[in-house]
């Protein structure tokens, strides 16, 4: 029997792949990743063709006042990439969530791009 982790990592792949998938029609654009870890959130715009990630930022760079939600850290830190593509030349955009649901800090981070400038 496998143990409870492997069955989540499974699954987590699993929804992955999925999204994914959904994303090799549209190879010419890039794609917009998104990554939550237990207490950070990162973003990064990646060019498949090329294997190279044009810009990233994340909520270290981000000015965090006192008192700031996750939500709002998350919407500042997509526009703040957004902010870097537009200046790299890269306006559309593939939103690639990964496994995540695309609620909270991902929906946050997409708006916030969207209000950047990006458009997916």
């Amino acid at each position: 029997m496998k143990n409870i982790q492997k069955i989540t990592q499974d699954k987590k792949q699993l929804r992955r792949r999925r999204v994914r998938s959904a994303m090799l029609a549209r190879r010419t654009q890039p794609r917009l990743s998104v990554f939550r870890s237990s207490k950070h959130f990162y973003l990064q715009i990646i060019d498949d063709k090329q294997g190279k990630t044009i810009c990233a930022a994340s909520d270290f760079e981000v000015a965090k006042k006192k008192g700031m939600k996750p939500k709002d850290v998350a919407r500042l830190a997509g526009a703040l990439l957004a902010k870097k593509a537009v200046d790299k030349g890269v306006e559309k955009v593939v939103f690639d969530r990964g496994a995540y649901k695309f609620h909270g800090l991902v929906k946050a981070a997409a708006e916030g791009a969207r209000e950047g400038g990006l458009k997916f």
